[in-house]
């Protein structure tokens, strides 16, 4: 079955079933400031995360280096920011996952040990193409 069928018929399952469980312990109102709550809280640290990884971006940038991490980093919190707006508990968590900087570390590198190692095997086989050769630079008779 297709990865994003799933994703889209599952994640809505699992909200719901959440909304009943906590719905049902701590209340319907209850329930909605908190996912309210959740929602502006994690908006406002995204856009104080974005910041800072902006202004470390801009500091890779002065040293006269690529700032990756920075870029991936961004759009980590991006991503955060939009599973923080949408509303339900499991897309908290994973937005809240991702928008700390320690966590959204180690689940980056997970990814770009995984990244590395794929195109380490491409490299590979790219290297098999080539034919080595040597090659002279041969004069024409005017001097030239």
């Amino acid at each position: 079955m297709n990865t994003a069928i799933i994703l889209i018929l599952g994640i809505p399952l699992i909200e719901i079933y959440l909304f009943i469980k906590v719905g049902s312990e701590i209340g319907a109102l209850n329930t909605i400031l908190l996912i309210l709550m959740t929602a502006v809280v994690g908006i406002w640290y995204a856009r104080y995360e974005g910041f800072n990884t902006l202004r470390s971006g801009m500091s890779q940038l002065v040293k006269n280096e690529l700032p990756l991490y920075e870029i991936v980093s961004g759009a980590a919190i991006a991503f955060a920011a939009i599973l923080l707006i949408l509303p339900g508990f499991a897309t908290d968590i994973m937005g809240i996952l991702l928008i700390f900087p320690i966590t959204r570390k180690v689940i980056l590198s997970k990814y770009s040990k995984k990244y590395s190692a794929t195109k380490k095997n491409e490299n590979k086989d790219n290297k098999k193409n080539y034919i080595e050769g040597e090659y002279e630079d041969i004069e024409d008779k005017d001097g030239k």
